[in-house]
């Protein structure tokens, strides 16, 4: 089958309805969508075949997350469908291939704790050969997302599906709704767009009345979107190469924006630095300054939300940020509200604990697991047993549902101020 007829077929478009409803079944959507979704995949099929394929109407919100707020795009299913049989048949295996193993996030089996893994790992090895002496480039690129050019990043794209006409023709579509309305620029501002650091939380601010479609940036995609994440793995792959190819840097790894390098050598790593500000310049890509630093490796430095220490005698002390922990307990009590007045599914909070604690499980004292589960178990009257570092959730007896009736509305009651 050829990339035209992959994407095309009825059984593909199939398994990318399921996977984009995934997460969303209770939602009105998802629901008004499954009434008669034979027919929206055939019409989607349709829309492809004969290249009617038009972007739908989109939803933007602010997410806030880790202490930072991002605006995030949702679409419509059809638009997720068309993400999921493109990403998931095609360009993910494909990206696959031409990446480090050393690159994380949204690639199956390389999330964060992948990526945590694999930096403790790299201080170990570091250790055998250098001891705790030397030095960590940890870098950021700013705004990354808000700042990906969509020439280079189609050309870079195609050239892992050999410049299949489809596939052209379809990431022109998509990429067409990426674009920017910046009418309200000055014409000087328009001509040093492409180049100028875009932000698209500021660009939120801009009044709906200047943006009149006169002026368009083709710069920008949408987090929250698959083809995003797609790119964001991929786009600075030369970067990736570069560190871990050209200059054989062992020690090198990257999470989307985050990266870092470990090296004895401290001028090596400035050099390092410098060529990476040049390849970053020529994508568009820009260094976060104030994020990207130089620290000893026998310091306590931040990676992916954990604190490491390397002692003298090889040990790594990983610990977490205590107010993470408050920040989830807070979560809870306020999700627990959202459950019980019908807001959100009890399987949504669900998955979500379970992602956390397993995610920072082996990082919480003693002390901090018991007490999260024990909220989790009163919020939710669930009981929780932990199974190879895994939990277990499954409902309580019919005599702890009764006691656990009586005491729900004052406990919710005694969290209410938070």
């Amino acid at each position: 089958m050829n990339y035209e007829e992959i994407v095309c077929d009825a059984n593909n478009l199939y398994r990318a309805y399921k996977a984009s409803i995934k997460n969303s079944k209770w939602k009105e959507p998802s629901q008004k969508f499954a009434m008669n979704f034979l027919k929206y995949i055939f019409s989607i099929q349709e829309d492809l075949v004969y290249r009617t394929l038009q972007n739908g109407p989109v939803d933007e919100f602010l997410l806030s997350e880790r202490g930072r707020v991002r605006p995030i795009t949702s679409i419509q299913i059809k638009d997720r469908i068309i993400r999921h049989v493109l990403c998931d048949e095609i360009l993910s295996p494909e990206v696959k291939k031409h990446i480090i193993y050393d690159n994380g996030a949204s690639v199956k089996g390389r999330g964060i704790s992948h990526q945590r893994n694999r930096f403790e790992v790299h201080l170990h090895k570091y250790y055998k050969l250098y001891g705790n002496e030397g030095y960590i480039l940890f870098g950021d690129f700013s705004k990354f997302y808000d700042n990906i050019i969509h020439e280079i990043a189609k050309r870079e794209i195609l050239k892992l599906v050999d410049d299949d006409e489809f596939i052209t023709w379809l990431l022109t579509i998509i990429f067409n709704g990426f674009k920017i309305d910046v009418s309200y620029m000055s014409d000087e501002e328009y001509k040093n767009c492409i180049t100028n650091t875009f932000n698209k939380l500021e660009y939120r601010l801009v009044p709906k009345e200047l943006l009149t479609g006169e002026k368009w940036m083709d710069k920008s995609v949408n987090i929250g979107d698959q083809l995003s994440q797609i790119i964001g793995i991929y786009y600075p792959y030369r970067i990736d190469n570069y560190v871990k190819y050209v200059r054989s840097q062992k020690f090198y790894g990257r999470y989307m924006d985050d990266w870092y390098i470990m090296n004895p050598n401290k001028k090596e790593l400035q050099d390092l630095l410098d060529n990476i500000r040049a390849i970053a310049d020529e994508l568009g890509i820009h260094i976060n300054e104030k994020k990207t630093h130089m620290v000893k490796i026998s310091s306590t430095y931040k990676y992916l939300q954990v604190k490491y220490t390397l002692t003298k005698d090889g040990k790594i002390i990983k610990r977490i940020n205590p107010t993470r922990v408050t920040a989830m307990r807070r979560k809870l009590k306020k999700l627990a509200i959202k459950v019980e007045n019908g807001g959100i599914p009890y399987e949504n909070v669900e998955n979500m604990f379970k992602g956390w604690m397993g995610s920072f499980y082996k990082l919480l004292s003693r002390q901090q697991r018991k007490s999260l589960i024990q909220l989790y178990e009163d919020l939710f009257n669930k009981n929780v047993t932990v199974v190879n570092k895994k939990l277990v959730i499954f409902d309580r007896s019919d005599k702890e549902v009764t006691k656990w009736n009586h005491g729900f509305k004052r406990l919710l009651q005694s969290y209410a101020p938070l």
